[in-house]
């Protein structure tokens, strides 16, 4: 039987991720773009350029994931993002035996893997706190990027950020800023609480002795991944595509749908 592209559809709150594999479980294509303010309006434009290049309902199966999910009315499935993020993470990082952090736009999520299958999970509150989006915050109360706070950052130290809420935080932001606090230091204080605010909520789930990685959009900036290793006084590894574990894991999904 020929065999039929697997593609995965990862709605999530700021960003949508696409994967294509082969059928057999490597990557063909990936593409990432901002989800917009109509997940349905993104995931047709998503059909239309894989249709483009020939990636149509007759040669794939599709599955979405991410909290957008339902909006993909092309899908053949949906899976839950746990479920996507877990089997991306086994394969991307070639262990069955693996804590994953995965730090998104809205939330975090914690997921403890044994033997390939989710033993354990948590998910972060509805407080933006230590995600995608109080980092961007931060980084526009300092008139940076968020890819050039996490550069400063790693001239800073010794400085703390108390608060665990979003707008509250800005508000220290502000005062260290007023009391004349180096760039650096407070950006250096904006990394260290999101890895102290994984650390408080790793607390809620029972990690084991195997490795611990970082998926999400916060793993392509080195120093978080750094920072949150610190926390936990352990090495935390990334790789390249680890912000389409999602993505990665609901495509190879769609490779087992009949």
């Amino acid at each position: 039987m020929e065999k039929r592209y697997g593609v995965g559809i990862d709605i999530g709150s700021t960003c949508a991720k696409t994967i294509v594999t082969d059928g057999g479980g490597q990557i063909l294509h990936r593409s990432l773009r901002p989800t917009g303010w109509s997940s349905v309006d993104t995931a047709e434009i998503i059909r239309k350029e894989l249709g483009e290049e020939g990636i149509t309902a007759e040669n794939a199966r599709f599955v979405a994931t991410g909290y957008g999910r339902i909006s993909v009315p092309f899908a053949d499935k949906c899976v839950t993002e746990i479920s996507c993020h877990a089997r991306g993470a086994v394969r991307l990082f070639g262990s069955d035996q693996l804590n994953v952090i995965d730090i998104g736009g809205q939330d975090t999520k914690l997921i403890v893997i044994s033997g390939g299958a989710v033993s354990e999970f948590v998910m972060n509150d509805k407080c933006s706190a230590g995600t995608g989006r109080f980092l961007e915050v931060m980084a526009n109360t300092l008139s940076v990027r968020p890819e050039e706070l996490c550069r400063m950052a790693r001239s800073g130290s010794n400085t703390k950020i108390s608060s665990l809420c979003t707008v509250f935080a800005e508000s220290e932001v502000i005062n260290l800023i007023g009391r004349g606090t180096s760039r650096e230091n407070i950006a250096f204080a904006v990394v260290d609480s999101i890895a102290q605010k994984v650390k408080t909520q790793a607390g809620r789930v029972r990690f084991h002795s195997g490795p611990m990685c970082l998926t999400g959009g916060l793993c392509d900036f080195p120093f978080v991944t750094e920072r949150i290793g610190a926390a936990f006084g352990r090495p935390v590894v990334t790789s390249p595509d680890a912000r389409y574990a999602g993505a990665y894991g609901a495509a190879l999904f769609a490779e087992a749908i009949g």
